[in-house]
């Protein structure tokens, strides 16, 4: 049965109540350079417009989860589809207050207009040794959001539905001399870019769709070719 926009955030709510595992597996070797703390911004809210073009779901067409593209000048995951986020600075006050304070910073977005539902375990990212908090929000006030053009070069409202359609998932390939990497990935509509989202934002993605009970049955022999 399709839910509504409330009992997915009812959903989301009683999820962050709870112990969530988190399918992560490290895709390149650790940096030289020292630990960094992080935070990154999940947020899903529900579209003013443009609901998704998937076939039937059971979430509601209208929700989405906010994105941006990374620039490709970027020194880690440039060019990669991510959520907003970024390094934790002195005043911050906890992981919530520095992925409000990054999210705002790169898109534009009103922190006032956010509930903080909490925070899932943090990830360690060997490539750029990065210890990351990813923080769940729901957006009780949606803002007008734009790309900052330094760290981010795109910011868009991607419907939960498109990604959990079955077509859309697959699973990435890194291929490196002597090493593959694969993970959980989804693949945008045309209209997002039909780019690949994977990495750590894909696997974040796929394990709350999984501990949600979102996610149906998906072929991860369908294989989506990715540079790092």
């Amino acid at each position: 049965m399709e839910r509504s926009v409330a009992d997915v955030e009812g959903e989301l709510r009683a999820l962050m109540t709870r112990e969530v595992s988190l399918a992560f597996t490290p895709q390149g070797a650790l940096a030289d350079a020292p630990l960094r703390r992080s935070a990154v911004l999940i947020l899903f809210g529900a579209l003013d417009r443009t609901p998704a073009a998937a076939g039937p779901s059971c979430v509601p067409a209208e929700l989405d989860v906010l994105l941006t593209r990374r620039a490709d000048g970027m020194r880690h995951h440039a060019g990669q589809i991510a959520f907003p986020g970024g390094g934790a600075e002195p005043g911050d006050a906890d992981a919530a207050a520095t992925a409000l304070r990054e999210a705002h910073e790169e898109t534009g977005l009103d922190p006032a207009g956010v509930d903080v539902l909490g925070a899932l375990p943090a990830v360690h990212i060997p490539v750029s040794n990065n210890l990351v908090t990813p923080v769940v929000g729901w957006w009780r006030l949606p803002s007008a959001v734009a790309a900052d053009h330094s760290e981010s070069v795109e910011v868009f409202r991607a419907p939960v539905a498109e990604l959990l359609d079955p077509a859309a998932r697959g699973t990435s390939v890194l291929a490196r001399p002597g090493l593959t990497h694969r993970g959980a990935a989804f693949r945008l509509s045309e209209r997002l870019g039909g780019r690949v989202v994977w990495g750590f934002t894909g696997m974040l993605l796929a394990s709350l769709f999984d501990e949600l009970g979102w996610a149906g049955p998906w072929d991860p022999a369908r294989e989506f070719p990715v540079r790092g």
